[in-house]
């Protein structure tokens, strides 16, 4: 994750938001309507607690203003936020919005390292990604070293 170059597209999914300590990305995986996964972009780390306090604090409210962008243009039930690490060793956090409808009420939602083959038709994945861009540039953040 820390090669890769800072792309607007992938083939993992769009990037919703470009911070000083973030790049986050829409996926194109039919996994979960909202389903985003935020990559921390500085120096290479695994964990969070790697990072210095300026850093964790960047890293955190980066997350915290994707998932309200989020939040408000999905209108989930309730937001889960997992960051691990176990396939690819470089932190990032998965925010999977939840719904009435999803599978495992209750428990974590149950990704897996395999994406499905079914993807969001390209048409949906880049309107819904322009409307969380513009949340996301209306959401102030309070992140250190940002303007």
């Amino acid at each position: 994750m820390c090669e890769n170059p800072r792309a607007d597209a992938d083939g993992y999914g769009i990037r919703i938001h470009s911070g000083p300590y973030t790049d986050a990305y829409l996926q194109r995986a039919d996994v979960q309507r909202g389903y985003t996964v935020v990559i921390w972009r500085g120096r290479h780390v695994n964990e969070p607690t790697e990072l210095d306090d300026t850093e964790a604090s960047g890293y955190w409210a980066e997350v915290l203003a994707v998932a309200r962008a989020l939040i408000r243009m999905y209108k989930p039930l309730k937001m889960n936020y997992e960051t691990l690490g176990n396939s690819l060793p470089h932190l990032h956090t998965h925010l999977i919005p939840r719904f009435t409808d999803n599978p495992r009420p209750g428990q974590p939602f149950p990704l897996t390292a395999q994406q499905p083959d079914t993807k969001i038709p390209d048409a949906q994945l880049w309107a819904d990604a322009q409307k969380l861009r513009s949340l996301l540039r209306d959401e102030t953040l309070h992140v250190p070293g940002s303007t």
